[in-house]
């Protein structure tokens, strides 16, 4: 069984930065590809960025490309989203899930504000 549980959110002024990390319990990340959804009020979670295993190689939903950097740490079994130029339509609950997601691995989720 997988958990992976996401910290790091918070309340940032438009033009700001948050970096989200996403902790994984599993034997090895090194094969797994993860992935950071968002669900924003009134709307349906969608996938906003991926990364693969080795060699990773990356994804980003089209309105976050040039903002967010998604990287991940194999040894410490954790991604991490470094969300940048903070928009106020970023605000969300964010996930992260295996890619494609698996329904069973969904948790809390870290909630990121942008407002100003």
């Amino acid at each position: 069984q997988v958990q992976l549980v996401e910290s790091g959110g918070g309340l940032v002024q438009p033009g700001g930065s948050l970096r989200l990390s996403c902790e994984v319990s599993a034997y090895t990340l090194d094969y797994y590809a993860i992935g950071w959804f968002r669900q924003a009020p009134g709307k349906e979670r969608e996938g906003v960025s991926c990364i693969t295993g080795s060699p990773p190689s990356t994804w980003y939903e089209d309105s976050v490309k040039g903002r967010f950097t998604i990287s991940r740490d194999n040894a410490k079994k954790a991604v991490y989203l470094q969300m940048d130029s903070l928009k106020p339509e970023d605000t969300g609950m964010y996930y992260c899930n295996t890619w494609p997601y698996n329904r069973q691995y969904w948790g809390q989720g870290t909630q990121v504000t942008v407002s100003s």
